[in-house]
């Protein structure tokens, strides 16, 4: 799963990486949750022929999809998450699949592995640094007193081999040369981009220990994606004693 990310860059990196122009300034965020507003990018309405005006924008939308046809919001679960394997079928996904794919930038996502009593959190970026793209869908819900809220969620994939033995979910990534056909959901209908959610190479993510400060949504600064010297060590199973198998088949 994905359940809190980073955005540390600059908008003009955002510009440089996902084509979109007149970014607001904004501040590095070290710790995005759920129901916050999370920049996505999406395509831009059809422009006119000849228009130097570029083919996609930026906007924010709460992290936390509301399908458009929710009565109350309130008596829905948050989902700041789609299945990939899924996500065709569900009434709540199936029509953004099709119609409002969106991407994520981001610099990086926390995961927690259990061990015990525990859990020991990760920060899993990118090896080479920078800005990738999450998979993400989009939907517009209008409230009862008329205003409308954008939300979106974030697609997963079973973990790779290299995370799995933090966490089995992890977050789609497209890679930039597909930035495009993802985005394109006028001829690119979700069986012809299914091939994109997938997970990402094994070797595309480096997972650094860090501190439990980042369980703290009001914990926003850098300390959190600094390494921790001292992680917990997952447990070792215990040595079997002597007859232990022979023993354990007496049960049945």
């Amino acid at each position: 799963m994905c359940g809190r990310f980073t955005l540390i860059t600059t908008p003009g990196a955002v510009e440089d990486v996902f084509s979109v122009i007149d970014l607001d300034p904004f501040p590095e965020r070290y710790n995005i949750a759920p129901t916050q507003p999370v920049l996505v990018v999406v395509s831009a309405p059809s422009r006119e022929p000849g228009s130097n005006l570029p083919d996609r924008q930026a906007v924010l939308v709460r992290w936390g999809l509301i399908p458009s046809w929710a009565k109350n919001p309130a008596d829905m679960p948050l989902m700041i998450n789609a299945r990939a394997e899924t996500v065709g079928e569900k009434a709540a996904f199936k029509t953004a699949l099709r119609h409002r794919r969106v991407l994520v930038p981001t610099t990086g996502f926390y995961e927690w592995r259990r061990e015990g009593k525990t859990r020991q959190p990760f920060f899993i970026r990118p090896k080479g640094g920078g800005l990738i793209a999450f998979a993400g869908l989009m939907e517009s819900f209008s409230e009862p007193g008329g205003s409308e809220i954008d939300t979106a969620a974030i697609l997963t994939t079973s973990a790779n081999t290299a995370l799995a033995d933090i966490h089995d979910r992890m977050p789609v990534v497209i890679r930039r040369e597909d930035f495009a056909r993802w985005l394109d959901c006028l001829t690119q209908e979700p069986r012809d981009v299914v091939d994109l959610l997938r997970p990402v190479q094994p070797d595309f993510f480096e997972a650094i220990p860090v501190s439990d400060r980042v369980n703290k949504v009001a914990n926003l600064g850098p300390d959190l994606i600094e390494r921790v010297e001292d992680p917990v060590v997952a447990p070792q199973p215990k040595p079997k004693k002597k007859n232990e198998d022979q023993d354990q088949l007496r049960l049945f």
